[in-house]
């Protein structure tokens, strides 16, 4: 009761009465109110807090209003208990409590707002608040908690809530030791019919579900490892009618292959993976195919192995975010052993399925149900590698031994970015140019030709053929052999394109070191001898051992460049890698060279300020030619975009920088344009000049052969006669 009651207690009664009603005001009697109100003065009222009127009327003067309790629980709902808890209504108010499984921070049982909201699960069985049975193992879950069967114990009843199995019971050893199979039946029986119906079980999350299904694979597979030994000598198959079955064989000495078939799967093993070393007993080989599995597993996740990724990430693939669909049916494979995470001999599973042509974003994998620390699993491909696939069968092969099946996987192919390519072909197309402009410049400017000209000139000509070939050939992957020679000339080139860069910084710092002695011939006898053996022949030894020790790693499916497989991108990246940190360490002795000279030299730096030019040209080439590279590295994380639109704009403009700052910014370069230009204008003048002059002679010929006729009665004996006339007497009339 939520007013406020003043008890009498004459005798045997109580009487109570509100106190609304003998209450006052400045010794004014109060209005009466009806139950759970108050009075606001002497002739009005109010519910109290957590009533409302059902006038809806907040102040009333009429007792016949009735005040009826606010559900602050709703709907709609008023107040709100927050994530795990629920809202509870009362007469006059409410509280909140953590939902089943939960319980507050603090240890309580209630609280009033949101903001007071602890709830956490708790752990049953840590705490022992579960009513797991003895011979079951409690596993805590959200909210929750389920009960198990050990793995050497097998439940002889149907569950009857959730999953507390009312007992779990030993396996009766002697009846496996039949060799007519009854009682192996009956246990196949009850997976099958557990599997086929499994009621409540369905109701279950889909993690859940997975954890049933590891404890109910790794309980069948132990316990049928274990009883299979009292089991003579031979084989023995059993099937239920749902299609659950098992095939074992138990041998002494096997020798040689074995091979265990069921109705939609076969398995292929050698007997040595079978036999414990240090066992001197029978050796067995079993394999139980449980097809009504995929029940349990519908939406179990797909991991790949390291490899599998990379052979997506090669074909730009990836998988998409919904659940793969099993082909084939679950079918788990033991031994003897018990060690069979890493076998000698792998072992071979051979999948029959229904007839399926995967779509070009669809993927069939072989995996495994691989267990995880808290009980439950997912599917899993390491280990295990698809041999062959067809449209109704699947042969797989794997290192280990677990539950197998094969499973198509959804993706979807990740598109370039046509942004990315349009910029690609127009920034090499105009490399392409400037590149062969500025190849031209240095083989034909004679003012320019020096040690520095002929390395810009071999840097030039091995980025023109990298480029070339780049655009050309880079996706001719068709014809494998093809694709792996130009796989193998671009590494070459790029490769040699980097030494020539590293030859350059090498002669730029030896020119800033010689200034004090103005000693230039020992450096160009220096670089004329090491450059060419250094710039073609290191990148072909690196390329001749690559090529030697991994053939197949040049050319991918999709791109002829490097493999990423183990690593063999380092080939191409360590080498550039260190020539950028060699000429790192060149240009910064070089511009504390040139530092040193300028503070020391008032008159006449002309030398001095060409070699900074060349500094400047030269530190500007490592930068385009080093750090793009490190943009292609970093092309990882939020940034990735931003880096790739980088690296793919300043690395396709590489050889129109270089004509920019070698030949365009290069006053001599520029006076020899001008010299070439007045030339090629003389050149194309003269022939208009001649044109000019003919028809010049022409019109004057003509004139002088006319006048001639005009005045051939008195011809003046002073005119000189044009080549190819002869004067002649003219006739008197």
């Amino acid at each position: 009761m939520k007013g406020r009651y003043f008890a009498f207690h004459p005798g045997l009664c109580v009487l109570l009465i509100p106190l609304g009603a003998i209450a006052h005001k400045n010794g004014a009697p109060c209005a009466r109110c009806p139950r759970n109100a108050h009075c606001t003065n002497a002739s009005s009222c109010r519910c109290d807090p957590g009533f409302t009127s059902l006038s809806g009327k907040v102040i009333f003067s009429t007792s016949s209003e009735v005040c009826t309790d606010i559900n602050e629980c709703g709907p709609p709902l008023y107040m709100s208990c927050g994530s795990l808890a629920h809202c509870h209504n009362v007469e006059g108010s409410y509280y909140c409590e953590c939902a089943p499984g939960h319980e507050l921070l603090s240890g309580g049982t209630k609280f009033q707002s949101e903001k007071e909201n602890t709830c956490q699960d708790v752990d049953e069985c840590s705490s022992g608040k579960h009513q797991c049975h003895n011979t079951t193992h409690c596993i805590n879950v959200k909210g929750s908690y389920r009960c198990y069967c050990h793995h050497d114990w097998v439940a002889r009843s149907r569950p009857l809530h959730g999953l507390n199995f009312t007992i779990c019971e030993d396996v009766p050893f002697p009846s496996w030791t039949s060799p007519s199979g009854v009682n192996s039946q009956d246990l196949m029986q009850e997976v099958d019919e557990l599997l086929e119906t499994p009621g409540d079980l369905e109701t279950l999350a889909p993690s859940e579900q997975h954890c049933v299904a590891t404890h109910l694979l790794v309980g069948l597979e132990d316990v049928l490892r274990v009883l299979s030994k009292l089991l003579p000598n031979g084989p023995l198959a059993t099937h239920a009618p749902a299609g659950t079955g098992l095939s074992l064989t138990v041998q002494d000495q096997g020798i040689g292959d074995v091979t265990l078939g069921q109705s939609q799967a076969k398995m292929q093993l050698k007997w040595d993976v079978a036999q414990e070393s240090n066992d001197l007993g029978p050796s067995v080989v079993g394999l139980v195919s449980t097809p009504g599995m995929s029940k349990l597993l519908a939406e179990a996740p797909l991991v790949l192995d390291s490899k599998q990724q990379r052979v997506l990430h090669e074909h730009r693939d990836f998988l998409a975010g919904g659940s793969p669909v099993l082909l084939s049916d679950v079918v788990s494979a033991f031994v003897s052993n018990k060690d069979t995470q890493n076998l000698s001999s792998p072992v071979t599973f051979i999948f029959s399925h229904h007839s399926v042509t995967p779509g070009p974003t669809q993927k069939v994998f072989c995996v495994f149900w691989e267990h995880s620390q808290d009980g439950c699993g997912h599917w899993s491909t390491t280990g295990c590698r698809m041999a062959a696939t067809g449209d109704a069968s699947t042969t797989c092969q794997c290192s280990h031994l677990s539950s197998f099946a094969v499973l198509m996987a959804h993706g979807h192919i990740q598109q370039e970015d046509p942004v990315l390519a349009v910029i690609t072909y127009m920034g090499l197309g105009l490399s392409l140019l400037c590149l062969l402009l500025a190849a031209l410049t240095f083989l034909l400017c004679k003012a320019i030709q020096n040690t520095s000209t002929s390395l810009h000139l071999q840097l030039s000509i091995c980025l023109f053929l990298a480029h070339l070939l780049f655009l050309t050939a880079i996706d001719q992957t068709k014809i494998k052999l093809l694709c792996a020679i130009i796989a193998g000339a671009l590494h070459y080139l790029y490769l040699a394109s980097f030494t020539w860069m590293l030859l350059d910084g090498l002669h730029l710092f030896l020119t800033a070191r010689n200034l004090t002695v103005v000693n230039y011939s020992s450096v160009s006898r220096f670089m004329k001898w090491l450059m060419f053996p250094v710039g073609y022949g290191v990148p072909a030894l690196i390329v001749a051992v690559s090529a030697a020790s991994r053939p197949s790693l040049y050319g991918t499916p999709t791109r002829c460049w490097l493999h990423t497989d183990k690593g063999f991108v380092w080939t191409f990246l360590g080498p550039v890698c260190t020539i950028f940190s060699i000429n790192l360490a060149f240009f910064l002795m070089t511009f504390w060279i040139v530092k040193n000279k300028l503070s020391s030299l008032n008159r006449d730096v002309s030398t001095l300020q060409n070699t900074r030019m060349l500094t400047f040209k030269a530190t500007a080439q490592l930068l385009i030619l080093g750090c793009t590279w490190c943009l292609g590295v970093l092309q990882v994380g939020p940034a990735a975009r931003v880096m790739a639109y980088l690296f793919t704009i300043i690395n396709s403009l590489q050889g129109a920088f270089i004509f920019l700052v070698y030949c365009l910014l290069s006053q001599q370069v520029r006076e020899q344009y001008r010299k070439w230009f007045r030339g090629v204008r003389k050149a194309k003048a003269e022939p208009e000049n001649y044109t000019l002059s003919s028809g010049t002679v022409s019109d004057a010929s003509r004139h002088s052969a006319a006048l001639h006729s005009s005045n051939s009665s008195h011809p003046p004996h002073s005119e000189r006669l044009l080549p190819g006339f002869t004067e002649s007497p003219v006739p008197k009339p």
